[in-house]
């Protein structure tokens, strides 16, 4: 009987641990919860897997004047040692790429005209 005691002693929190990751593995915000109705079109990483990744988005979004361009951009990740995060913010309702380029200029400015541009850097460690 004390045997048994013991292994739901180490079971019972085991099991509420568990818990509590998945739930927040499955809660994890992301930019489409966000103010301003921000949906991801485009995407672009360089290939590089050790320092200097580039990363460039095209989000598109919803609500202009609402939207929170600065907490969309935190959602979007950068990695150490020198590398940048780069999103362009495109009005929903006018035209907008659904390609980028690595080299910039990323897409073509003539057809397509971003309402805000954001940038984020890595550390450099």
């Amino acid at each position: 009987m004390k045997k048994n005691k013991k292994v739901w002693l180490l079971v019972i929190p085991v099991l509420v641990l568990l818990g509590f990751i998945l739930k927040d593995t499955f809660n994890q915000k992301s930019i489409e919860d966000l103010p301003g109705g921000f949906k991801e079109v485009a995407f672009v990483r360089n290939e590089q897997n050790k320092g200097g990744i580039i990363r460039i988005y095209a989000v598109t979004v919803g609500d202009l004047l609402n939207a929170d361009y600065t907490a969309c951009l935190e959602l979007l990740p950068v990695n150490d040692y020198g590398s940048t995060t780069t999103a362009y913010f495109f009005d929903r309702t006018a035209p907008y790429p659904t390609t980028l380029a690595i080299d910039a200029p990323h897409f073509d400015g003539t057809k397509y005209k971003a309402v805000q541009i954001s940038k984020k850097y890595g550390k450099k460690k």
